[in-house]
């Protein structure tokens, strides 16, 4: 299955060039055009990705990022931001915004790839994750307790005594 990426731009060179610059990554691409389309597309797309730029109409990418960041149906999804802004002011917006990772305008192509291709490995590593969390909680509660778990008794409860102390007493 390849990936979804969302790139989010309301400048159509930019968002050509992102698009140019992801050839070679195995993902499906989609575009929005403003804060409010964004969150649109989300919807229907469901992408793995977004390449979300800050300077948008409608709503701004700190917008979108804090909507999507703090909703339990969207907070998975991965954000890079995307933007000329480079002032230590508005990284830390976008670290407030809780995006994944942040890149200033001039995009190198390399780069680019490099961080889009380590964020899609991070979010199947939290997928493999949780599918293993859920696999592990499904085996446990089909097990219940067992006879040999130590930790547990027919009634639930610590009688108190020790099988060790039973054998001091024997002798």
């Amino acid at each position: 299955m390849s990936s979804r990426i969302l790139i989010a731009d309301d400048n159509q060179s930019n968002r050509e060039l992102l698009d140019a610059y992801l050839a070679g990554v195995d993902c499906d691409v989609e575009f929005a055009l403003d804060g409010q389309d964004t969150l649109d597309k989300v919807a229907s797309f469901q992408p793995h990705l977004i390449l979300l730029d800050v300077m948008m109409p409608k709503l701004s990418g700190f917008e979108v990022c804090k909507q999507l960041k703090s909703d339990t149906a969207t907070s998975h999804i991965l954000i890079l931001m995307v933007t000329a802004l480079n002032e230590p002011g508005d990284i830390d917006r976008a670290v407030e915004a809780r995006t994944d990772d942040f890149l200033s305008k001039p995009v190198v192509r390399s780069e680019l790839k490099k961080r889009v291709q380590t964020l899609l490995h991070v979010k199947g590593l939290k997928d493999e994750n949780e599918r293993l969390r859920q696999y592990i909680q499904r085996m446990e509660d089909q097990s219940g307790p067992t006879d040999d778990d130590p930790e547990s008794d027919s009634d639930g409860e610590d009688n108190g005594s020790d099988p060790a102390d039973e054998n001091e007493n024997d002798s």
